[in-house]
């Protein structure tokens, strides 16, 4: 006997709410492009220090053609990024919007945010041929786009609170900084981590390690511009930390993309003091999904399908932890590795800050 299975009774009206909420994330999906591109051609930066404009007038400050200029202002002014004035035909960047849009020392600033994102969905077809086969896509096949990006999107939030709240909230950690400590930064990417922490703690060394040869080469130059001297940048995965006795261990927005986090635990766990600490800061979180269904896990489920995940599987193992791993994957990652202590020391909206102890 076969059961046949009524029609589903379509509500009209809910339809096309759901169209139109469509047509509103393609508009945003074009404003990525747009953001990356008003901030490529100084068109923020430009609004921020004139004033209401013409597009005759962004265009000639900015030495750009104004038919580009026009259509752009018109699409930010649609999506609530300029404001449109009809009477004098000019646009304006509220100052509220100036400072995410132009401050990158504001823990609030995100074209880095939009940079990562566009350079990320820029490899989707790579990304639609790993799922079907199960592959990987390397952080290093990735364009500049991702690399640079992400330096822009997390750096802002270091430069606010890293030195000034994340070490202080460490048990004991800033008194040895301040001393005279030794430091290792995995996974330092471009070094904006590592550069931060080393001028604020003179005293102390620091060694910072990435896989990502070219990364490397940006974050020495980097250190070179400006003038620590006691930093050095090697190129080395995270199995790969050279040297023992380190008083603190730090892994920035990283732990999850690696195809071995287990395995990195085990080798910071050889490389770490007996008193050392362990700080590793992931991207915000819950244990669960429903704690991560709302606007900054959306984000980051985006990335973790696109970015992390794939890269996490190119690598040995391809443990796959996932952009929302949630506290509870980590800290099983570091009792695997022999650590025994863990706690949650600081939260931001965009991070979580743990410290794990031998």
């Amino acid at each position: 006997m076969s059961l046949t299975v009524p029609p589903t009774q379509i509500d009209t009206d809910k339809l096309m709410n759901f169209v139109f909420r469509a047509v509103d994330e393609v508009g945003a999906t074009l404003n990525a492009a747009l953001v990356v591109m008003g901030d490529k051609l100084g068109y923020y930066r430009d609004l921020a220090d004139h004033g209401p404009s013409t597009p005759a007038q962004l265009a000639e400050r900015t030495q750009t053609a104004e038919p580009y200029a026009r259509e752009w202002l018109n699409a930010q002014a649609a999506g609530g990024y300029v404001t449109y004035d009809p009477a004098s035909k000019r646009y304006t960047l509220p100052a509220e919007h100036a400072v995410a849009m132009t401050d990158p020392d504001s823990a609030a600033f995100l074209p880095g945010f939009f940079q990562i994102a566009l350079g990320t969905v820029h490899d989707t077809q790579h990304i639609v041929e790993a799922a079907r086969s199960g592959a990987g896509y390397g952080w290093h096949q990735h364009g500049a786009d991702v690399h640079v990006g992400c330096e822009r999107f997390f750096r802002p939030s270091y430069h606010a609170n890293l030195v000034d709240s994340w070490i202080p909230a460490l048990d004991g950690v800033k008194d040895k900084l301040e001393s005279g400590a030794l430091v290792a930064d995995v996974g330092c990417g471009h070094g904006a981590s590592t550069i931060l922490l080393a001028q604020a703690f003179p005293n102390s060394t620091f060694v910072g390690s990435d896989y990502h040869a070219e990364s490397i080469e940006v974050a020495r130059a980097r250190a070179a511009e400006a003038g620590v001297e006691n930093v050095r940048f090697e190129v080395a995965s995270a199995q790969e930390l050279g040297g023992r006795g380190y008083d603190l261990v730090t892994m920035f927005d990283c732990l999850h993309d690696m195809g071995d986090p287990v395995g990195a635990a085990r080798r910071v766990r050889d490389a770490i003091a007996d008193d050392g600490t362990w700080m590793i800061v992931e991207p915000m979180a819950g244990d669960h999904v429903e704690d991560n269904l709302n606007p900054v896990g959306r984000a980051y489920y985006g990335f973790s399908t696109l970015l992390c995940t794939p890269s996490s599987l190119s690598q040995d193992v391809g443990l796959a932890l996932g952009t929302q791993a949630g506290p509870a994957r980590i800290r099983d990652v570091t009792s695997a590795a022999g650590f025994t202590g863990f706690r949650t020391v600081a939260e931001t909206p965009f991070n979580r800050v743990i410290e794990a102890r031998p």
